[in-house]
């Protein structure tokens, strides 16, 4: 099958690069291996998720949210807006898709896409002049190798396949990993009675949620290390010293390390109060597992019924996409921009940039 465009990934980002394209009238075909787009979003994301964020930093290209939606959009709202947003576009995925391999050919100007089909096991192959990776960086969850967890008789599973903390009602359970997703699922399971401890590995910036959206408005304005200042006194004043329950602040400020290395800060939806009051215990990083007893760097055990994973994701896009020389890269990036300089300001601003990130 011929197209202009072929977009890998169903998720918002591959929506967003068709719709766009679609506004165009440029042909494009979006291949995505789940069995629906926005898996992440409609299968595996649990159930108490909420855009924490303003709402005018969480939409698509070319349909702003409506002025009567939250400023904080709950899961099920977000799904909403890209189902309407998907119906409004004609965004067509073809889901059930698995990439297996991506190459371009130099001579003839096209990349061949080969994907198999998740239920049947046919391949088919796809022919386009440009390739668009939206595949993010949440592909596959990634568990650390933890001497001894073999051993471990209890569940053990990623937070991508956590859903709720129903089920763990009166167990003892650990989670792994002190981001926004550790610390929330942490939260959700001490909310339904388990009793919980969260591993906690280096230090991270905690703050609320209006102290985000206070921050991204004044970035606009004011220099980051003044947001920062801003911030951590906000900060202060909310939290206090959290050192002397585990949890350390870098040197850098929030807004300044989320510029400089895309590490967000961890947004607090009710954690640290349970930290706080003891109904949350902070540990060290897990050392070894034996049996369901778990035993962290500063030699402390404990015993567990479930370990929770919240130890982020990788992406599996190398593992398909064929590498390409840096002139195949400059004439790809060439050849969009020129193709779509007349409207870019309709597209994702990343759009003529994917490639730089494989090639």
């Amino acid at each position: 099958m011929e197209t202009e465009v072929v977009i890998v990934g169903g998720g918002p980002a591959g929506i967003a690069v068709s719709a766009g394209l679609n506004h165009l009238s440029i042909p494009n075909i979006v291949l995505e291996k789940e069995d629906c787009y926005a898996p992440l979003w409609k299968k595996w994301a649990y159930d108490r998720l909420k855009l924490h964020i303003g709402k005018q930093y969480c939409e698509l290209p070319l349909m702003p949210h409506p002025g009567s939606a939250p400023t904080f959009l709950s899961k099920d709202e977000f799904i909403a807006y890209l189902d309407a947003y998907v119906a409004r576009f004609g965004v067509r995925p073809l889901c059930g898709k698995s990439v297996e391999s991506a190459s371009f050919d130099a001579g003839r100007g096209v990349w061949t896409v080969t994907a198999r089909d998740v239920a049947t096991g046919e391949e088919g192959t796809y022919v386009s002049r440009f390739l668009v990776v939206a595949t993010g960086e949440n592909s596959e969850g990634v568990v650390p190798e933890v001497p001894g967890l073999g051993s471990f008789p209890g569940d053990v599973l990623h937070s991508g396949r956590y859903k709720s903390g129903d089920k763990y009602a009166g167990k003892r359970v650990l989670v792994v990993g002190s981001g926004n997703s550790g610390m929330e699922i942490a939260f959700d399971l001490c909310n339904h009675g388990a009793k919980t401890a969260i591993s906690i590995r280096g230090p991270f910036h905690v703050v609320s949620k209006e102290i985000v959206y206070l921050g991204m408005a004044l970035g606009r304005y004011i220099s980051l290390q003044l947001v920062d200042a801003l911030a951590l006194l906000l900060c202060k004043l909310q939290y206090g010293d959290l050192s002397e329950f585990g949890i350390v602040r870098p040197a850098e400020g929030p807004f300044a390390l989320k510029a400089k290395t895309g590490r967000s800060p961890v947004i607090d939806v009710g954690t640290v109060g349970k930290i706080k009051s003891g109904e949350i215990e902070v540990m060290k990083v897990v050392s070894k597992v034996k049996g369901d007893e778990v035993t962290f760097a500063d030699g402390r055990t404990r015993s567990f019924d479930a370990i929770i994973f919240a130890t982020g994701y990788k992406s599996m896009a190398r593992k398909w996409l064929k590498a390409c020389t840096r002139s195949t890269h400059l004439s790809l990036h060439h050849s969009v921009t020129e193709s779509f300089e007349n409207s870019i300001d309709l597209l994702p601003s990343w759009l003529i940039n994917l490639f730089s990130l494989f090639c």
